[in-house]
């Protein structure tokens, strides 16, 4: 007996006509798609016409569905895996089951289809050769900066998306951390809403409306003087702080800082020493 193939598909992310013909193939001639949201699916199968069964598979699901998915693999019948828009496993469910099947011996093949990342950066205006796809950030904000941080001083453009109501937030903290760069807010894409704001992320908040619908938001990566110009400001805030509350010496304070990439350990010695003594005096 044959074996089945598990076909991952990309979905449209809003306009139904970006469903490729090859995909649209693939779910007529299947007899099961493990889907995110049955619901939302099932419009996209009567769409193509498909009278594929459905099993729903989402992140609560994914682990306890997957054997019903292996078990039709293993009888000849072909599955595709859909999530609710874009590709699946890409801040969507199918990781786990991709890597399951695969450890099965059964054979994964992608059919791809449109993906919100690359479409917001096509229009970006930013460059794409190398960025950093981050998601969903952190929704407590502490955890949020300290993961801008982080990524703040990487040459890559920044991809990441947000919910309506978080969205606020997430671009008050861009514009605190990493300061005046060139970013787009791309909402609801494909769809009949669809709305493109660029500028950076103090003038996007002030244009930004009431925000509903799927969120995009391209950042700008950091320029090596950019990198330079953050770093200095980072030893700025914290050199006060490691000298005067943590006690630090000029030269535990340049290493632990230089260390972390903020800057050249002379210039963090030197910026040290002016504050022990202002401290003396």
């Amino acid at each position: 007996m044959e074996r089945g193939v598990l076909h991952v598909v990309g979905t449209p992310i809003g306009n139904l006509d970006d469903l490729t013909p090859r995909a649209a193939e693939v779910l007529r001639q299947v007899k099961l798609v493990a889907a995110e949201d049955t619901r939302r699916t099932g419009l996209l199968l009567r769409h193509v016409g498909s009278t594929a069964r459905m099993v729903s598979l989402h992140k609560f699901s994914e682990r306890a569905k997957s054997d019903s998915v292996l078990k039709a693999l293993a009888s000849g019948q072909d599955v595709a895996l859909v999530s609710d828009a874009g590709t699946p496993g890409v801040s969507d469910p199918g990781a786990i089951l991709v890597r399951k099947v695969l450890e099965q011996g059964f054979e994964v093949r992608p059919v791809p289809g449109v993906s919100a990342v690359t479409a917001a950066l096509s229009v970006s205006g930013l460059p794409a050769d190398s960025f950093l796809f981050l998601g969903f950030l952190p929704s407590k904000r502490e955890q949020r900066r300290k993961t801008l941080e982080e990524v703040g001083r990487l040459p890559y453009t920044l991809v990441v998306y947000e919910a309506p109501h978080r969205i606020g937030a997430l671009l008050e903290d861009v514009a605190d951390i990493l300061g005046e760069r060139r970013c787009l807010l791309a909402r609801e894409l494909t769809k009949l809403h669809e709305t493109l704001i660029y500028g950076t992320a103090s003038k996007i908040a002030q244009h930004l409306g009431e925000p509903r619908g799927e969120i995009s938001l391209v950042i700008e990566g950091a320029s090596a003087e950019g990198g330079r110009t953050e770093g200095a400001k980072a030893v700025q805030r914290l050199v006060p702080l490691l000298v005067k509350r943590a006690g630090m010496s000029p030269r535990e304070c340049s290493e632990l800082l230089a260390g972390i990439g903020l800057g050249k350990r002379k210039e963090i010695y030197n910026a040290a020493l002016a504050v022990g003594r202002g401290c003396e005096e």
